[in-house]
């Protein structure tokens, strides 16, 4: 059960959800791969020199090479796992982080607007910074956000909802 769920209120339904978009990975694959690419030549010269002193030193820098170039992708793939985005019938949830966490939780009704913001290459690969704007000037920015217009279009639609209800509740 992720913090969404942990977090909902009485009758509050879970309407939308997206998460971190797969392009947060490219940079740190492109740096694990070097050091990937970095210890298998390690490891080679260690094959040609095998049974010299300077084998074994090979042998262990390609061992750091590996255990250094694993991090960056690990990182990656823990924030993008334990990112958060949704929309229910009441609120805005956004969290990321592990152990530094970043969260936001707004009321609809107090939701003024949602900004995109995407770039050319965000267009192509449908990913974007969103920017939860609330009364009192309070703003949320949260980048590399999968499908950011469609987060908007949500956030639209529960508002209309909301004001559907509240509109409906007081023309009786």
């Amino acid at each position: 059960m992720g913090y969404v769920e942990q977090n909902l209120i009485t009758d509050e339904q879970i309407k939308y959800e997206t998460h971190l978009h797969w392009v947060m990975l490219l940079v740190p694959g492109i740096i694990s791969g070097f050091f990937f690419l970095l210890a298998l030549y390690l490891f080679s010269r260690a094959f040609a020199h095998r049974g010299s002193a300077d084998a074994t030193t090979l042998i262990i820098f390609g061992a750091v090479a590996i255990a250094f170039g694993d991090l960056p992708i690990l990182t990656a793939i823990i924030q993008r796992k334990a990112s958060e985005f949704a929309v229910t019938n009441k609120r805005i949830i956004l969290k990321v982080g592990v152990i530094r966490r970043k969260t936001a939780e707004m009321f609809l009704e107090k939701v003024e607007s949602v900004g995109v913001d995407q770039g050319i290459v965000g267009r192509m690969f449908n990913y974007g910074e969103i920017t939860v704007h609330g009364t009192g000037g309070t703003a949320e920015p949260f980048d590399k956000i999968s499908h950011p217009l469609e987060f908007r279009r949500q956030v639209q639609e529960q508002i209309a909802a909301l004001s559907g209800k509240a509109g409906a509740a007081g023309a009786r």
